[in-house]
């Protein structure tokens, strides 16, 4: 599946980012221009996400497949690969899959373990608003606080509507919402083809997020025994978006070593 993408800076080791759940390569762009100064930056969009093909196949193998398929189109060597949440399971797939084709990996608020469904109500809230009648962004945020109480996850997650003028420029959504609805337990699902990956791999979690647990770390010890867990104070699992600034530089101390 040909990924659409969004690249700044033309040297350096190609760095890959894909967004987690909901999200989309536009989330990534003032950090990726930041890491573009040094490298080629390529950011994402996932299938059934932004910009790229929609499709009702759902699950991590697909995805890392996706990965692979982007790497030997654009002939990138080595590169590093960043993920978050789902993006970070998906790149977690894909050096498993692949062990020999990266350099090295961070992967962002998201351990290698099963997850409970949790995005249900989200799920709800978004099937439930009629796109046909929608008048505005503002009538949607207030149609998702029944279901989402936290404006800046209502605010995330409408980054989503855009005005489709392949339907008479009515509001769409840029996110598959009946696959992802149907396929959403997968999301949580562990990985398959378990087995130790070497190569050096940053975890990064928030303090306040509770994604990354303290037990976790045997289970990403066994898998990428090359690995550093940084927690950053303050920052939720939107770990890049609550401290841009710390995340930057804990990321390119670890891209220079």
């Amino acid at each position: 599946m040909k990924l659409f993408y969004r690249q700044v800076g033309e040297t350096g080791t190609p760095i890959i980012i894909l967004h987690g759940l909901f999200g989309s390569c536009d989330n990534w762009l003032t950090i990726g221009k930041v890491f573009g100064e040094t490298h080629r930056v390529y950011m994402l969009d996932q299938r059934n996400h932004g910009q790229s093909p929609r499709s009702d196949v759902f699950h991590y193998q697909a995805m890392a497949e996706d990965l692979k398929e982007f790497i030997d189109e654009h002939h990138l060597e080595n590169p590093i690969l960043i993920g978050h949440s789902m993006g970070g399971k998906t790149v977690m797939q894909f050096a498993m899959n692949y062990p020999d084709a990266f350099s090295k990996m961070i992967v962002v608020d998201i351990a290698p373990k099963f997850y409970p469904v949790h995005h249900s109500m989200i799920l709800q809230g978004l099937a439930s608003i009629d796109l046909f009648t929608l008048k505005s962004r503002t009538e949607a945020n207030e149609l998702m606080k029944r279901f989402e109480e936290s404006e800046g996850v209502r605010q995330f997650l409408l980054k989503n509507l855009w005005r489709n003028p392949e339907k008479n420029n009515e509001f769409d959504w840029r996110i598959n919402v009946p696959v992802i609805s149907k396929n959403i337990d997968i999301v949580g699902h562990e990985l398959s083809n378990e087995q130790p990956v070497n190569q050096p791999v940053l975890f990064i979690k928030g303090s306040e997020s509770h994604y990354i647990q303290d037990e976790d770390e045997r289970k990403i010890w066994e898998l990428f025994p090359n690995y550093e867990l940084v927690t950053i104070g303050g920052a939720g699992h939107w770990v890049q978006a609550d401290k841009p600034n710390e995340f930057i530089e804990i990321v390119q101390r670890f891209t220079v070593n």
